[in-house]
């Protein structure tokens, strides 16, 4: 049932994983190459949307951490999105600039968690023969 997927807002998923499987390979119909190809596009947006966040005024950094929520939610990576969602509610809310910056720090936490999970997900995949190297079309520079 996908309605607990949609309470994530509220707070992490009780699971102990970083990526929820079930929900990623709902979201991917099992086709293991989507798959990889999905967690490689959010590595590479999550370390796009943090570089606008780093520095940026709260208007902005608020857009980028709704872009970057709605990515996590769709990979199962409930950390992320609860972060995103909390430096996206500190930004709009008008909260104290150490509340912000802490949620920043938050995100960033969950985001270098989650890349290294699927890093480490995609170094494991034998089923991809003949793919790019993990993490070769993931990084940013």
């Amino acid at each position: 049932m996908a309605v607990p997927h949609l309470t994530a807002t509220a707070g992490p998923e009780p699971t102990q994983t970083v990526i929820d499987d079930d929900h990623l390979r709902q979201m991917t119909l099992g086709d293991r190459g989507l798959e990889r190809e999905v967690l490689e596009i959010f590595i590479r947006q999550a370390a796009l949307m943090l570089r606008r966040i780093s520095g940026a005024k709260p208007a902005l950094a608020a857009a980028a951490a709704h872009t970057l929520k709605g990515s996590a939610r769709g990979i199962g990576a409930w950390r992320v999105a609860h972060a995103a969602d909390r430096l996206e509610q500190t930004a709009s809310g008008g909260d104290s600039l150490e509340a912000f910056k802490a949620a920043i720090a938050e995100l960033e936490t969950a985001s270098r968690e989650a890349r290294a999970a699927i890093l480490a997900r995609l170094a494991g995949r034998s089923d991809d023969a003949g793919a790019d190297p993990p993490g070769r079309r993931a990084r940013d520079d």
